[in-house]
């Protein structure tokens, strides 16, 4: 390696990035919350000590809900905030490094040891929190990237951004916002973790609201009604039979992943009295989105699916079918674009072992950059089998490691 990237290398202070991490999970940031505020403005005053130009601004919801392309949300939210900084050169920059500070709800507290969540535990050379995976680790190592430039020294002829994006885990509104303020980049990586793959290319997810009819009735006289949650039955099993057909044929980049596309059911209400028979079920859930497929034809697979339910009720009385929440289409960075080699080779000059490129079967904001013209992959700590769990932790070997790998990518990338 050059001296410049042997430079950087050393800059990299072990102990601060971890320490910043541990710091970084105690902030409870849960989509849409004022603590996600409060982290967006923690990080951009980091940015800003770290030497970077950096733009804050206050999202406008209202003008983003009227944008094309708007990625839909589910939390509750009444403000947002983007955080970008820039450092080194002039123009378009070289490498824009991309993550969001957003977390998943913690669910049951008696699940987590300790039953505090954001207490950052180490036990070991393990991480252990909400966020720790997915993706503070990302976040903090992106960071911990300019702060190793910062100190050693160099002079990046051509720009390093850094983006902190909001609103991730429930559509994208972080990075629709970032993207529509003008940021852009010749190239991005996104530091979700990949388990130590690079991942190419996200399936899309669209979340979607069933509401089935039934005719309510005494239960002591249920012949006289028609129990919804019985008529809902046929709907699941044509939901099924679609899914099984979406999944026929696999693309190789899922790397023997059997089910990229799933369609599940997440939450199903019905009912608001034991002895009635009830008159309505209402159903959510998400419907995966193949590469390369246009949102609109997976929505009208799915109501044409749904229409197809076997049962006399239902044709006198179709489901409705409406589309609420995050709407993720696929992404995926061209074929034979020279980021992809040049992250692997960063990570095996810093000692890391060979990248397997896959793609992964959930949305991400990668498919916002590359649909604006940003060749953007996955590169980052974690294991996604952690993320969104009880048990979320990353392991810190692994996330110091994508820190020396990051590094030597900016390096090569925005000082040549």
């Amino acid at each position: 390696m050059r001296d410049v990237e042997l430079r950087v290398l050393d800059a990299i202070d072990d102990s601060e990035a971890v320490n910043l991490l541990a710091e970084t999970v105690g902030v409870p940031s849960v989509t849409g919350t004022d603590a996600e505020s409060e982290l967006q403005h923690h990080f951009a005053g980091l940015l800003t000590e770290a030497g970077m130009d950096v733009d804050v601004w206050k999202l406008d919801l209202d003008d983003l809900r009227e944008r094309d392309g708007f990625p839909g949300t589910e939390a509750p939210r009444s403000e947002g905030y983007g955080v970008v900084g820039v450092v080194g050169g002039d123009g378009v920059p070289a490498l824009a490094l991309q993550g969001h500070v957003d977390v998943v709800p913690v669910g049951d507290l008696a699940r987590w040891e300790g039953n505090d969540p954001f207490a950052a535990r180490i036990s070991g050379d393990v991480l252990h929190g909400r966020g720790a995976c997915d993706m503070k680790a990302g976040l903090v190592a992106n960071l911990a990237v300019v702060r190793a430039v910062q100190r050693a020294g160099i002079r990046l002829t051509r720009p390093l951004a850094v983006h902190c994006v909001v609103s991730e885990e429930d559509g994208g509104l972080g990075a629709f916002g970032t993207l529509a303020r003008g940021h852009t980049a010749e190239a991005a990586v996104i530091t979700e973790p990949t388990s130590g793959q690079v991942i190419t290319a996200n399936a899309g997810a669209l979340t979607f609201r069933l509401e089935i009819a039934g005719r309510a009735a005494h239960g002591a006289a249920r012949l006289e009604g028609v129990n919804a949650i019985e008529v809902f039955w046929p709907v699941f099993e044509a939901i099924r039979r679609l899914e099984a057909e979406r999944n026929r044929d696999v693309p190789a980049v899922f790397g023997g992943n059997p089910l990229p596309y799933p369609i599940e059911i997440g939450t199903v209400h019905a009912g608001d009295w034991a002895s009635t028979v009830p008159d309505l079920l209402v159903a959510e859930g998400r419907l995966g989105v193949r590469l390369d497929e246009d949102p609109a034809a997976a929505r009208a697979a799915f109501e044409e699916a749904v229409r197809s339910a076997a049962h006399p009720w239902l044709r006198a009385n179709p489901p409705a079918v409406t589309w609420p929440g995050g709407q993720f289409a696929s992404g995926r960075l061209p074929a034979g674009h020279p980021l992809l080699s040049e992250v692997r080779q960063a990570v095996a000059d810093t000692g890391g072992a060979t990248l397997t490129e896959a793609a992964a079967p959930y949305g991400s904001d990668l498919r916002l950059y590359a649909g604006s013209g940003i060749p953007t992959l996955h590169y980052g700590p974690g294991d996604v089998r952690f993320a969104h769990a009880p048990r979320e932790q990353v392991a810190v070997p692994e996330f110091l490691e994508v820190i020396r790998a990051l590094a030597v990518l900016a390096v090569r990338r925005c000082a040549p």
